[in-house]
């Protein structure tokens, strides 16, 4: 399965160099109120706490309903994403228009029988979520064995419409690659064709719990997937950088990656994430000119 023929791609790892390079000299040009603003709005609010409770995930969601009180000018964040077990808590917490996004499918790992992984996502989706994020299989995927991790993506994908379906609703789907892991610009391009290809609706980079999470290289690559995944199929493909994404800084370089890669046509919450659990009080006082710590 050489996906990178398919879709005609190979990394350029000097042209991508070279394109950071101009993008983080361009940043300080990026910054504004109006693109802090968007970046917010397209924020994953995120708490995967080993020491997470109903109470402290009600918190949280607390903190969300009541966030315009005090910042009646920003937009809300596009979700909240928890472990599976507390979608119902969210759900039942809400009290304004924000997405519930879980994890799921044996987090962050992938490394448990598909029985398992399927049943979760499943569980998931009947108690509230809107979004699940999975883990690729990268025990199968780092064997070359790119069919079967493919088909954990399609299994996930027909049971959580199912779930949808009988609900009246779509649930989205995103597929972590965990890049970090993935070494070479090459494996992470062939990663990014093979999730789309099994029914990803977002590809996104990182889980947060590894050593190397989101780069901007891997972001870079997996955009230029992306923007080839189109030209084939004519499918629009979101994008979600996550995992040490702490600075409102770290926040303009990855949208100015999507920008310049994809065009402003994706900077919008519907093609474009951040899994965060800091840069949100570093976007709110850079807007703002004071420490804020909202979050």
């Amino acid at each position: 399965m050489d996906l990178l023929a398919k879709y005609g791609y190979t990394p350029d790892k000097e042209a991508v160099g070279r394109a950071l390079e101009l993008i983080a000299a361009n940043l300080e040009n990026v910054a504004s109120e109006q693109v802090y603003k968007d970046c917010f709005s397209m924020m994953d609010l995120t708490t995967l706490k080993t020491d997470d409770t109903p109470a402290s995930v009600t918190k949280l969601v607390e903190k969300v309903n009541a966030f315009q009180e005090s910042y009646p000018e920003w937009p809300l964040p596009a979700s909240i994403c928890v472990y599976p077990n507390f979608a119902d808590t969210v759900k039942q917490a809400r009290r304004c228009a924000f997405n519930i996004t879980v994890v799921s499918a044996c987090f962050p790992t992938s490394q448990s029988f598909l029985e398992v992984k399927l049943k979760e996502c499943e569980m998931a989706v009947e108690r509230g979520a809107d979004e699940v994020d999975i883990v690729l299989a990268l025990n199968s995927f780092l064997a070359g064995d790119y069919e079967k991790a493919s088909e954990e993506i399609r299994q996930v994908r027909s049971c959580i419409d199912a779930v949808a379906a009988r609900q009246g609703r779509e649930v989205h789907l995103k597929v972590i690659l965990e890049t970090g892991l993935l070494r070479t610009p090459e494996a992470i391009a062939q990663a990014s064709f093979l999730a789309m290809e099994a029914g990803a609706d977002f590809i996104k980079t990182s889980t947060g719990k590894v050593d190397v999470n989101a780069t901007p290289v891997a972001a870079y690559v997996m955009c230029e997937c992306i923007a080839k995944y189109l030209a084939v199929t004519g499918k629009k493909i979101g994008f979600k950088p996550a995992g040490g994404i702490s600075t409102a800084a770290d926040a303009l370089c990855y949208y100015s990656i999507v920008a310049t890669v994809l065009g402003r046509e994706w900077l919008d919450r519907k093609l474009f994430r951040f899994g965060v659990s800091r840069v949100a009080n570093s976007i709110l006082s850079a807007v703002e000119q004071k420490t804020v710590s909202w979050f």
